[in-house]
């Protein structure tokens, strides 16, 4: 009797060890590795561009599944990166010290702030579909950020101002701005007005094209004694209305006729633009002060804004 127990528990023991071990592994633990070596040292690698890799190395033949399958087991993954402008050791040092300066100011402080930016709209989006390996929390480490300068393609170019409860009309140009354009349309139409309402404690921040510092423009700001405020180089992360840009975008992409020509974009941007909530504006230049506090733990580089 004892003995027939213990054939029962042995076999029975062979079966769940049979169960437990499962699909044998394709790859082995070193192949594993030269998969997460490679995707660390190519991160724009697809997995098909991976498994053809290991194939051509080891002879070793697995799907885009096992690709990902194996990079998730070490914590990386597929994500799109993050794209930026360039930044050099001086545009650290000056970004730094801005943040510096502007760290401790008040929300009252900024609600007298103006802020203005510009940005174009495609019938061609970026598409965004190039992807990276990284390890989740990473993704404004260096290694996983793509720097450009601009993005291309034929559109319309836009303007827009908020300050806190407020904002300006959107402007939409098929064209180029000029300093002169920037200054009647601008300058002469929107941030008078608003300059004349709130007075002198009322500060306008623009960034730094060409057309934005011309003396033409200088001279109308001077004029009209409106405060401009500083704006290191290739700092558009500080600046809220990008994030509008994006929130833009994506409403004209999610409408239920997405624009398919010039006209049908224009009118289309004007309208979703007047359509954000007013809180989400007010909300980002709020932000303020966490950007600045972001910037200055980075040591002036690149924050998560």
């Amino acid at each position: 009797m004892d003995d027939l127990k213990a054939r029962i528990i042995t076999a029975i023991a062979s079966v769940d060890a049979d169960m437990l071990a499962g699909r044998p592994r394709v790859t082995t633990p070193n192949e594993d590795r030269y998969l997460a070596v490679t995707a660390k040292r190519n991160r724009r690698s697809t997995a098909s561009d991976l498994s053809r890799e290991l194939s051509s190395a080891t002879g070793t033949t697995i799907s885009r599944q096992t690709v990902y399958r194996r990079l998730g087991q070490i914590g990386l993954y597929a994500r799109r990166p993050v794209r930026c402008v360039p930044l050099t050791a001086t545009h650290c040092r000056l970004r730094l010290a801005w943040s510096r300066e502007h760290a401790l100011w008040t929300p009252q402080q900024w609600a007298c702030v103006m802020f203005s930016d510009e940005s174009r709209f495609s019938l061609q989006s970026d598409s965004g579909r190039t992807f990276i390996w990284r390890v989740q929390g990473t993704r404004y480490h260096q290694e996983n950020i793509f720097e450009r300068h601009r993005y291309g393609g034929a559109g319309a170019l836009v303007w827009g101002r908020i300050i806190l409860s407020s904002r300006t009309d959107l402007q939409v140009q098929i064209g180029t701005m000029t300093s002169q354009i920037y200054r009647n349309v601008i300058l002469e139409q929107n941030v008078r007005l608003f300059r004349g309402a709130m007075g002198a404690q009322f500060v306008f921040l623009d960034d730094n094209a060409c057309p934005h510092r011309a003396n033409i423009v200088s001279e109308c700001l001077q004029s009209d004694d409106i405060s401009r405020m500083d704006w290191p180089a290739f700092s558009p992360d500080w600046n809220p209305v990008e994030h509008l840009w994006d929130m833009l975008g994506r409403r004209v992409v999610a409408r239920q006729a997405p624009p398919t020509c010039l006209p049908e974009l224009r009118r289309a941007l004007l309208f979703e633009w007047c359509n954000i909530p007013q809180d989400r504006i007010d909300n980002l230049i709020l932000s303020m002060p966490r950007r600045c506090t972001d910037c200055i733990a980075s040591s002036g580089r690149r924050t998560m804004y």
